[in-house]
């Protein structure tokens, strides 16, 4: 029988089951396969364009803080009530509105006449992004009903992605070279496209669940105090810090983050249940999950502005510069689960996140006009510290919890790390908002990297000691 002829029992959004063939699943791999794809490829994208949208929407390092945080605000913040919406009305449904939404987004960014639409638009695209990544999950399995196909299936869903997040200074940087920066989100056009027309055709749609509730106090809580939070970090930086819009928004994001919890302590169907932190490995991966996305972003944004403002480089040439970086993630990750086979999860998390500590260490030398084959290294132990801890941290986490709650496990730690790279790019951006005190918040920027690293590598070593129980 031919390859593309196999039959696979799958189930209907009614209930009835359906038939797919081995070709059906793997077009589906690939529409969901774009869908992260298209989410990576926007996080690394934008750095490379930092200084042509400056230059040509105007702002200073505030705004510029505002397009990269934007995406990961609402990234972060919705991306837990994604997941709980796939379930309540199909994942298919929830997958194609999202690929919509952020295909149409991407068009408003490359129109965009001023900041403040991109800003809105690059918004927009972060919620359309926290839609894309649980939802193409859940349809991943339920295409692949094999526990070794769908294993396979996720490990390719994840490649790409990592290829796509490699990719994309040196796509941007050639983009904004040879057409502009607006064409750095005109490129998602065709991506969408596909994927819609994919996800539409080969897609079969999941179970609803209709008893699944959305939170909706407990999500609106959550977006209030990451944004008042970032906002503060970021006006801080310009305002200065005993601002009293700058106090009021760190007193809003303080008064929000308690009602959240309040509201997911009280509710029975909460977006994030507060029982999964009675475990002790759970609580420190996800901390940990938030320090090092705090470190690696933050310093990915201001190396960014170091290379365009500062040393003068093109896109082209910013692009290039961090394509070995990107590039280091890839195979450490496959070598990651062969380590911590060895000397353990844990360990493992500890010496990553300890190289990356040692790299940005290395790094505090730098100076205006440094040469990048002296940066070059230390740089790719930043990177390859991140490869190395990032799997035995997600298998850890999930590992940590009953196999019934994985799903929301990997959303928390999701959540917690893209609310890492908000704060991230809001603390080190807001000490290398003046250009002329530029090189200084650049070093006070590693070191506080090194630091919270080095912090992460100590809860989790402690930690691993102290052991805990699976819920």
């Amino acid at each position: 029988m031919r390859a593309n002829t196999i039959k696979y029992e799958t189930v209907g959004a009614n209930g009835a089951p359906r038939t797919a063939s081995r070709l059906a699943t793997s077009l589906t791999l690939a529409a969901m396969s774009l869908g992260y794809g298209v989410v990576q490829l926007d996080v690394t994208i934008v750095n490379t364009a930092l200084d042509a949208m400056g230059k040509t929407l105007g702002g200073g390092v505030a705004e510029l803080q505002w397009v990269v945080s934007a995406y990961t605000i609402a990234f972060a913040a919705f991306i837990l009530t994604a997941g709980a919406l796939g379930d309540r009305i199909g994942a298919k449904r929830i997958f194609i509105a999202g690929f919509a939404i952020f295909t149409a987004a991407s068009l408003a960014c490359a129109l965009s006449p001023n900041a403040i639409v991109l800003i809105g638009a690059r918004l927009v695209q972060g919620l359309a992004a926290a839609i894309l990544v649980p939802n193409s999950l859940a349809l991943l399995n339920h295409a692949y009903t094999d526990d070794r196909a769908r294993g396979r299936a996720v490990a390719v869903w994840a490649a790409g992605a990592s290829l796509a997040l490699t990719a994309g200074p040196f796509v941007g940087g050639a983009l904004i070279t040879l057409v502009g920066w607006r064409a750095i989100f005109l490129v998602n056009l065709p991506i969408g496209l596909a994927g819609l027309w994919l996800s539409r055709r080969y897609a079969t749609e999941t179970t609803r669940a209709r008893s699944r509730e959305i939170d909706l106090p407990g999500q609106l809580a959550a977006i209030g105090a990451l944004g008042a939070l970032a906002g503060a970090i970021i006006e801080g930086g310009g305002l200065g810090w005993q601002h009293p819009l700058v106090l009021s928004a760190f007193a809003a994001a303080a008064v929000l983050a308690a009602l959240f919890v309040w509201r997911e302590s009280r509710t029975a169907q909460p977006m994030l249940p507060l029982s999964l932190f009675s475990h002790r490995l759970f609580t420190l991966t996800t901390v940990v999950g938030l320090l090092v996305n705090i470190a690696i972003y933050g310093l990915i944004f201001v190396l960014s502005l170091y290379f365009q403002r500062i040393n003068g480089l093109s896109a082209w040439w910013t692009g290039l510069a961090f394509v070995p970086m990107m590039g280091a993630v890839l195979p450490v990750n496959l070598l990651a689960p062969r380590i911590a086979e060895r000397i353990g999860a844990c360990p493992t998390i500890v010496v990553g996140a300890c190289i990356s500590a040692l790299g940005c260490l290395g790094l505090v030398g730098i100076e205006v006009g440094t040469s990048y084959w002296a940066i070059f290294a230390q740089m790719i132990a930043i990177s390859g510290g991140l490869g190395l801890l990032v799997p035995p941290l997600t298998s850890t986490l999930l590992g940590s919890v009953e196999k019934a709650r994985s799903g929301i496990a990997a959303g928390v730690l999701n959540a917690t790390r893209q609310t890492g790279s908000v704060l991230g790019v809001a603390l080190f951006g807001a000490l290398v908002a003046s250009d002329s005190a530029f090189m200084t918040g650049l070093h006070q920027s590693l070191i506080i990297s090194a630091a919270v690293l080095l912090l992460a590598a100590g809860l989790i070593g402690l930690g691993a000691k102290a052991g805990g129980r699976t819920i």
